[in-house]
């Protein structure tokens, strides 16, 4: 049957379980306690009372099975312990069935002795109930959800390890974050505390486990979630992006949220290429996560230092005061599929990102225009835009850092935007962007990081560039002859090692 097989219609049932499971628990507690009741001449209820709750508990446990069968088809879960949720499950929807049939006076004069199995029925029904009710929670929230707030000194009555403490929802303070280990002390503590909870041993929602560093590696049933060296390409930074309302959205609605800061950090590492036994001063601390490491510590990072000080000087452009954004303004950028952000809680300074619209167009970026003071950060990378956006970036006068990467963009871009007062970061990475291009750039008076890998621009170019400029930071990768060297080097090596042989 198509229905009990994974599908659309299986999983949309299959949500259903939490609820329904309400059902049989409620109805074989209360059909426990009319029997008590009345067996103690504490209450009168008639025997037909107690049949229609019996029924109802019944088919209450049997429809919960078969959703709860359907939930679990969508995987995600540990195996053992779902296996014995599952016929526990069952075990209730039986012995709710026999506990029905023996008080029923359908069956009760054609099954021979039926009373006798009335009251261990219906026992073993509601102890079955809160066994399942454990492992449910534990499924759903992690092993031992139902006892682990367990308050002393019952603890200890009952040969429990003392409580743990609760993880903060904040990164704890490092007192160096500069000799921190990347993962274990920056990167770890951000996944214990917004991921694994979805995605451990008992858990794991999609097939992927976070709470092992192989695992992690791994990835889930849509393979790994972080490409090693691109950020903005990896899965895990793209689900965090998502709009809260999106179901793919991660954390999911209702969980606690990845701060600014925190999306930053997971962004950085893995654009440094994901290290797991790497300090944070082994790696290059750029301008854009500077603020978030420094916070790590109550300290700040200087611009023109990777390493980490208490007098370095912040970006002006993150102290301005700027009006509210505007409302109608946010929605439409919003509705074409744009991310907007503020850049920290309770600021007015936004950042716009449109990693999930590709198709982006440069009609679409003028709806940019209405926030030109607000927008401080634009991503634009992987987009459809020309030069024909410049027109409207130019006007966002306190741009600080501008994503331009894999874009159509040339020379004329850079004349438009090269006069941005606060312009301190551009990605102009495999752009059509070239030497006369960034030469527009000497005039700039903010520019502190320029990346031009894979455009058109040469190693004379940004020297002539660096001569003007001789702080600013360029980033321009492998070139082209040094491509050629490697493939010819690949090519002439097996050729040398035959004539040795020979």
């Amino acid at each position: 049957m198509i229905l009990l097989q994974a599908s659309d219609w299986a999983a949309f049932i299959g949500r259903f379980h939490p609820v329904l499971v309400h059902l049989p628990i409620g109805f074989l507690i209360l059909a426990g306690l009319l029997e008590i009741g009345r067996l103690t001449n504490k209450i009168e209820v008639k025997e037909s009372t107690i049949t229609f709750v019996l029924f109802w508990s019944a088919i209450g446990a049997t429809v919960s099975c078969v959703a709860g069968y359907l939930l679990s088809l969508g995987g995600g879960y540990e195996v053992e312990l779902l296996d014995e949720h599952k016929w526990q499950g069952i075990w209730v929807a039986v012995a709710a069935w026999v506990a029905w049939m023996a008080k029923s006076e359908l069956f009760v004069n054609k099954i021979p002795f039926s009373s006798l199995f009335y009251l261990p029925a219906l026992a073993v029904g509601a102890i079955l109930t809160m066994v399942a009710g454990h492992h449910g929670g534990s499924l759903t929230h992690g092993e031992g959800y139902l006892t682990q707030e367990t308050p002393e000194p019952f603890r200890g009555w009952l040969g429990m390890e003392p409580k743990a403490e609760k993880g903060s929802d904040e990164i704890k303070p490092i007192a160096d974050v500069n000799n921190a280990m990347v993962f274990q002390e920056v990167v770890n503590p951000i996944l214990k505390a917004r991921c694994v909870q979805c995605h451990n041993a008992n858990k794991s929602k999609g097939d992927l486990r976070m709470d092992q560093i192989e695992l992690l590696k791994k990835g889930g049933e849509n393979g790994p979630i972080f490409v090693a060296g691109q950020g903005s390409e990896s899965e895990l930074i793209k689900r965090c992006l998502l709009p809260l309302e999106d179901e793919n959205h991660m954390p999911p609605k209702g969980k606690t949220q990845l701060s600014d800061n925190q999306v930053a950090i997971l962004s950085w590492w893995i654009d440094q290429g994901a290290p797991f036994d790497k300090k944070v001063a082994d790696l290059k601390a750029t301008d854009a996560i500077k603020p978030a490491l420094a916070a790590l510590s109550g300290s700040s990072l200087s611009a023109g230092s990777s390493q980490l000080t208490t007098t370095s000087k912040e970006s002006p452009v993150l102290s301005l005061k700027v009006p509210t954004p505007d409302t109608k303004a946010v929605e439409a950028l919003k509705k074409a599929g744009l991310l907007v952000m503020p850049i920290a809680n309770e600021s007015n300074l936004l950042e716009i990102n449109a990693v999930n619209i590709s198709a982006l167009t440069d009609s679409q970026v003028a709806l940019l225009e209405p926030l030109k003071e607000q927008i401080i950060w634009l991503k634009l990378g992987d987009t459809k835009i020309s030069d024909q956006a410049a027109t409207t970036i130019a006007k966002l006068k306190n741009l600080q850092k501008l994503h331009l990467e894999n874009t159509a963009v040339t020379d004329a871009t850079i004349r438009q935007i090269k006069a941005l007062p606060y312009l301190e970061y551009l990605n102009l990475v495999n752009t059509q962007v070239t030497d006369a291009g960034i030469k527009e750039l000497s005039s700039s008076k903010s520019l502190m990081s320029l990346h031009v890998w894979q455009s058109k621009v040469t190693e004379g170019g940004v020297a002539a560039l660096k001569q003007a400029k001789p702080n600013l930071e360029v980033t321009i990768g492998i070139t082209e002859q040094q491509i050629a060297e490697f493939i010819k080097a690949g090519e002439t090596a097996p050729k040398a090692e035959e004539g040795k042989k020979k």
